[in-house]
């Protein structure tokens, strides 16, 4: 039975429906893999089975009527612990918001239980779903089910574990910095960032918010590509301010195989170097790409610079994060970029400046942020879409090391600075671009490289139809071993 742990989301409502399993069912098989299993990955760190198992009851009863919940009729899933939940702990990995209950589920996962789907549990996070690993004082810290010790990604890192491992059938997550889809990579599943405001985002905020972040979004994991689309269409769609007077109507994706695609190819760049085990499998996808018809252009680049980009993304990021901090420590940053000297432009000072900037200075960066949102669009005007690497090294051992400033990564045996390859994310992310990543297949040292399929604003469905194409063409996900 155990082969069911590997099936899509999909498959398994076709299964619930045709009663050839039940939803309780189901989500015993995977209660019974977690129990026997996360005990070494510690994906699925908040545990509703209860409830679950009456909401799966309930599922089969309205099977035996002959009814349906809708397209996830029945089918396990997990949530990022960042996504409200009634009655469950939304703590961020903060020990001091353990307290935190909700009374409410946020909009997200109300609006795939109304899809039918049996949400059971919530996954693991870095501390204030800020790393690319996922590890915090409230939960311990989660392993990659293909490399014991490694990380599995962050900040959506449990959600990606716990798909590896086959402990659930679908997973929602969220990303401002690569955090859907760096642990995708990581990992070996899938993921979609979608086009920013596409999604709401309400009820994933720690203060209760209600007022979407910049650059942030949330999105879908999964081990199929057929699952990241249709969470998308379950989920996607305007929230109650904007119900009367706004539709979500994304243009359809236009891809109908490889043959004629035209695709840019990003490997690498000096900005943020990429290891050679990374950029061999990305390349390796472009050439099967290239093998069944697809016009490959490897000199393809937007019209700015990196660095610009670059700056522009931290500049925005580090505004939008510094929105998330206690108030004490915000004005500690206050009084300690007043003391800066003005030429001083190390990254630390940079950093603290982007905290605490003022709006009008803020509204520079956003100017600039803008025109490269039009030039991005004049890109794709030529381009289908863009491949490049989610993150310049496959998954890494953890380093908890508390100066995260401090810390580093290797890359073609040279050590790197930690956040140099937030680039691969960010140089998108902050244009509010849709990105689907796809397994591409396993370095040498048989760790699992994802592939990032970049499109135009509101171009998600042409990312998720290249990525379709690509996943037959790569074989897609593959299990690691350990897991029966």
């Amino acid at each position: 039975m155990s082969e069911l742990a590997w099936k899509s989301a999909s498959e398994l409502a076709a299964l619930i429906r045709a009663r050839r399993i039940g939803a309780r069912e189901m989500l015993d098989h995977y209660i019974d893999r977690i129990e026997r299993h996360d005990n070494r990955v510690n994906a699925v760190v908040v545990r509703d089975f209860d409830r679950a198992r009456t909401a799966a009851d309930a599922a089969d009863a309205a099977t035996a009527r002959g009814e349906s919940t809708g397209p996830l009729h029945g089918v396990p899933m997990t949530v990022k612990e960042s996504f409200d939940l009634a009655g469950l702990p939304t703590t961020w990995g903060v020990p001091e918001m353990k307290g935190n209950i909700p009374s409410r589920d946020g909009v997200v996962p109300q609006r795939l239980k109304d899809a039918g789907a049996v949400i059971f549990g919530k996954t693991n996070v870095p501390l204030m779903l800020s790393d690319f690993q996922s590890y915090n004082d409230v939960y311990g810290t989660t392993h990659n089910p293909h490399a014991h010790g490694h990380t599995p990604g962050g900040s959506s890192g449990g959600g990606a574990a716990a798909l590896a491992a086959g402990f659930t059938a679908l997973e929602y997550g969220s990303d401002i910095g690569g955090s859907i889809r760096n642990p995708a990579h990581y990992s070996g599943v899938c993921g979609h960032k979608s086009t920013w405001g596409i999604v709401p985002m309400r009820g994933h905020a720690l203060t209760g918010g209600l007022t979407p972040p910049d650059i942030s979004v949330i999105g879908p994991l999964a081990r199929r590509v057929d699952d990241l689309e249709l969470a998308l269409d379950l989920t996607a769609g305007s929230d109650r301010l904007a119900d009367p007077g706004w539709r979500l109507d994304l243009p359809p994706s236009g891809v109908d195989g490889a043959e004629g695609l035209r695709v840019a190819l990003w490997l690498d760049d000096p900005i943020a170097p990429v290891d050679d085990s990374v950029k061999k499998v990305i390349q390796g996808a472009a050439d099967a790409l290239a093998d069944a018809g697809a016009i490959i252009d490897p000199d393809a680049r937007p019209d700015f610079t990196p660095q610009h980009c670059m700056d522009t993304f931290l500049g925005l990021l580090h505004a939008a994060l510094a929105a998330r901090m206690p108030e004490d420590m915000y004005q500690e940053n206050v009084k300690r970029a007043g003391d800066l000297a003005a030429d001083d432009d190390s990254p630390g000072a940079v950093t603290l400046r982007a905290q605490t900037m003022r709006y009008r200075e803020w509204a520079a960066v956003n100017e600039a942020r803008t025109r490269m949102r039009y030039v991005w669009a004049d890109f794709f005007d030529s381009y289908d879409v863009l491949l490049c690497p989610v993150a310049a090294v496959a998954a890494f051992p953890h380093d908890e090391s508390v100066d995260l400033g401090a810390r580093t990564l290797t890359v073609n045996g040279r050590s790197v600075p930690y956040f140099q390859h937030l680039f691969w994310a960010g140089m998108t992310g902050v244009s509010y671009l849709p990105s689907t990543v796809v397994p591409g297949g396993m370095t040498d040292g048989n760790l699992p490289v994802g592939v990032q399929i970049v499109g135009p604003e509101m171009g998600d469905r042409r990312t998720l139809g290249v990525a379709r194409v690509l996943e037959a063409l790569t074989g897609g996900f593959q299990p690691p071993a350990g897991f029966d």
